[in-house]
């Protein structure tokens, strides 16, 4: 079942033409849910230790969030690539780099915010932090080896390698405020006991996080046909399908 429609979406004609069906439905659906989760974090009670500043959460941890995911996911779709040489994965790492390079610098930049009334400084070399920023540097790293090699193939192995080296860091920005003695705040909603934050600030912020991981696969359906454009320029479907633009402009 799985398997024909598996081969059907790694031909590049067929994988552009879903992402250009599925893409506008994902940004509404971002749209809602960023007006809900806005509309929900301004709503939520002031915290009792953290006051107003609190509120930066429905910004950072949706940000970190999706910072970690997409690195595994571009590991993952980097390392369907570097296996079985479909061009359609190789395209989704390489788009996925700068989206979450973003999402790396939103996280630490808020973090930092939240820090400066809470710890009294804005950075300090706390294993969260560290880990997060390194996160920060092999998507730099990612993207940097990508630009410095011409061949499409070669650049694609290169950063799926790097990529699946770099997995290695996920885990430890997660368990980094259990395995040390750091200032950042221990897990709040991922707890394996009950929830340590009100169900009047977590549902936002799922909504939030939720939010951010749909505007992710809606922004990187539109950087994978670009980048699919571009890898298949010379072939006739595109040269038909530029023309079929130019004749109805």
């Amino acid at each position: 079942m799985f398997g024909p429609t598996i081969d059907k979406y790694a031909s590049p004609q067929n994988a552009y033409e879903l992402a250009y069906r599925l893409a506008p439905w994902f940004g509404w659906i971002t749209v809602l849910l960023f007006i809900a989760g806005v509309y929900g974090s301004f709503s939520a009670p002031t915290d009792y230790e953290q006051g107003e500043s609190y509120r930066i959460i429905f910004v950072h941890v949706p940000a970190s969030w999706a910072s970690m995911f997409i690195y595994v996911f571009m590991a993952a779709t980097g390392a369907a690539g570097l296996i079985w040489k479909v061009k359609v994965t190789d395209a989704t790492a390489k788009s996925c780099a700068p989206l979450g390079a973003s999402f790396t610098f939103l996280a630490l930049v808020t973090g930092s915010i939240w820090g400066r009334p809470m710890w009294g400084t804005w950075w300090v070399w706390d294993a969260r932090l560290t880990s997060e920023l390194i996160l920060l540097f092999l998507y730099l790293g990612y993207m940097a080896l990508q630009s410095a090699i011409d061949d499409r193939r070669t650049a694609a192995r290169t950063g799926a390698v790097l990529a699946l080296m770099g997995v290695v860091n996920i885990p430890i920005i997660h368990f980094s405020v259990e395995w040390w003695n750091t200032l950042h705040q221990g897990p709040t909603v991922t707890r394996l006991d009950k929830s340590a934050i009100h169900i009047s600030m977590l549902i936002p912020l799922l909504i939030m996080t939720t939010a951010f991981t749909t505007f992710f696969i809606s922004t990187l359906m539109v950087r994978v046909r670009c980048e699919i454009l571009d890898q298949e320029k010379n072939t006739s479907w595109v040269r038909q399908l530029v023309a079929g633009e130019n004749k109805d402009e």
